[in-house]
């Protein structure tokens, strides 16, 4: 609502100003700002929420890549460590855009002003998340002029990744919950030490599973080797 004044002139120049106002106020309130806590390459933990960084995926933390000679490697948890190691403790300020079906803030962060997921596609840590935004498409290619990170070697992107473990069978689901004599539940994927090793045994409660999204929600943690 705009202040009378005498002279349009000036009125005018008071209803602008405060029409102008109106979005800084609205954002302000919208943000969130605190310590981070990296849970992996794009989900972070910010001041105590869970926020996916927007326009961005990362290899899945025990995503395996191959090297040029044909060796495996743990991709997934070297750009999780080198993500962890720029900004674990660091303070973000986030702009929340919407809510997934994790339940986890999407958001666009910044640590020290500068966009963090600019950054982290920029380094190879990460891929430009095309299917919902073309904010980090110039950084990625950036990114594989220069042979950065990821793109030095044969990764497969994410989204593919996890579309291949969604087959509810045991031959498409190949991750195994295993559970250990001591009632642990760990989850073994293709190229640890132990997964060929292991074998499922549904009388003991143990299962396959599609993603290490699906096994972490229902109990199961990433086994260490």
């Amino acid at each position: 609502m705009c202040v009378k004044y005498s002279a349009y002139r000036g009125m005018l120049r008071i209803c602008l100003v405060f029409v102008l106002l109106l979005p800084t106020l609205t954002h302000a309130a919208e943000r969130l700002a605190g310590r981070v806590d990296v849970i992996d390459a794009d989900t972070w933990d910010v001041g105590g929420v869970r926020v996916r960084l927007h326009g961005i995926d990362a290899p899945e933390l025990d995503q395996t890549c191959q090297d040029s000679d044909g060796s495996s490697w743990p991709c997934g948890a070297w750009a999780t460590h080198r993500v962890r190691q720029k900004y674990q403790g660091q303070t973000a300020s986030c702009v929340p855009l919407d809510r997934d079906r994790y339940g986890r803030i999407i958001a666009q962060c910044k640590v020290e002003r500068v966009d963090v997921a600019a950054q982290i596609v920029g380094q190879g840590l990460a891929f430009a998340y095309r299917k919902y935004s073309d904010v980090y498409v110039r950084a990625e290619k950036g990114a594989k002029v220069r042979n950065r990170g990821l793109h030095q070697t044969q990764v497969q992107v994410p989204w593919v990744h996890r579309a291949e473990g969604k087959t509810k069978s045991s031959e498409g689901c190949r991750i195994k919950g295993n559970v250990s004599s001591k009632g642990e539940k760990a989850f073994h994927v293709p190229g640890q030490t132990y997964y060929a090793k292991t074998r499922i045994s549904a009388a003991k409660g143990e299962r396959w599973f599609c993603s290490t999204a699906e096994a972490r929600a229902a109990g199961w943690r990433a086994a260490r080797r």
